[in-house]
């Protein structure tokens, strides 16, 4: 039977050519909000949180502008005021319904900052607190891990790298939807995808790594297989990971490194597949193309997209993986224990 996270991950071909469709032409709006702002602050949780480490990486990669990742807590806990003039705050929330996400926004504006808030919830108090809501077209998701909502999260966070004056090509997003349907196609037929899980069912956990635009994917890979199938997952920069958790990877722990096919971190990556295998663990890729392949044990295809986009493809052979690990450990992945759709914070 299929579950409906499988169902989800399916259809965001779909939602992802809505989400583009219908924010493109809020370009101009975002481009008027670039002209009186430096630097972008990002207030998200969860998986928007790992949505937000795309955006970050994104903004100042692309875009040339300072971006951060906000702590709720100075707005909700301490109640500190700070000087946001010159920032844009940019709040990211499936739902739009997370308490402290939408009051961490409010405090944004009320501290100087422009807002914006991407989210699937359409007259959402997150959209209506915002000065421009860029909202997702994803429809309904019930599966309680978030797969199409992320997607289109990322959707709306390259078109807001766009309106910030992004160097990047407006064609490569829109080829975007296309990609993904063809990622899931070959991952559904790829011979590495029941490898890479009857090798995770044997393990406590795993290491998940990527750097760069490809961090957040790593982050929100780990999340998934934490939530979804109760395994230890850590996710690090490979960097960080040179720093001393490498010690962890063993027979017992496996990495999964994830790569966009191009760019400046394909390289390192590559490298630490090769120390990893030859310290006799194993690692698995996702994405990376040929050179991540022929040093992996393993490796799940990834989108033909250059790298400022390629998070929107990359992250989706992580679904299918976590999706096809979750039924062969006998879990359910469209309900994992102790989760909400909507999860609030104090």
């Amino acid at each position: 039977m299929t579950s409906q996270m499988r169902a989800e991950i399916g259809a965001q071909p779909d939602a992802l050519s809505r989400t583009i469709g219908a924010l493109l032409p809020r370009l101009p709006d975002l481009e008027a909000l670039a002209r009186e702002t430096r630097q972008v602050l990002f207030i998200a949780r969860g998986s928007s949180d790992n949505a937000a480490v795309y955006g970050r990486y994104l903004v100042e990669s692309h875009t040339g502008r300072l971006a951060t990742l906000a702590a709720p807590s100075i707005a909700t806990a301490y109640r500190r005021s700070l000087d946001l003039d010159g920032v844009l705050a940019v709040a990211i929330s499936q739902s739009g319904k997370t308490e402290e996400i939408v009051e961490t926004l409010d405090w944004a504006g009320e501290c100087g900052a422009r807002t914006v808030a991407v989210t699937n919830g359409e007259g959402s108090p997150l959209a209506e607190a915002a000065e421009v809501a860029l909202i997702t077209q994803a429809g309904d998701e019930i599966a309680v891990p978030a797969t199409k909502t992320y997607t289109t999260q990322l959707a709306a966070l390259s078109v807001l790298g766009l309106g910030l004056g992004a160097d990047a090509d407006m064609d490569d997003l829109r080829r975007v939807p296309d990609e993904v349907a063809r990622v899931i196609a070959l991952t559904e037929a790829s011979p590495a995808l029941p490898e890479i899980v009857e090798e995770l069912a044997k393990v406590p956990g795993a290491v998940v790594s990527g750097r760069g635009i490809a961090f957040g994917t790593a982050l929100e890979l780990a999340l998934k297989i934490k939530e979804a199938c109760y395994l230890h997952a850590m996710g690090l920069s490979y960097a960080d990971l040179l720093h001393g958790p490498i010690a962890v990877v063993d027979a017992q722990t496996p990495a999964l490194l994830v790569a966009a096919g191009s760019g400046p971190t394909l390289a390192g990556t590559v490298a630490l597949a090769r120390r990893v295998e030859g310290a006799g663990a194993r690692a698995y890729g996702v994405g990376g193309g040929d050179e991540l392949a022929a040093a992996c044990s393993a490796t799940l295809p990834g989108p033909a997209l250059p790298e400022w986009v390629a998070p929107l493809g990359l992250i989706v052979p992580g679904q299918m993986m976590v999706e096809n690990l979750a039924r062969r450990l006998g879990v359910d992945p469209d309900v994992p224990r102790g989760l909400n759709k909507v999860t609030q914070t104090n």
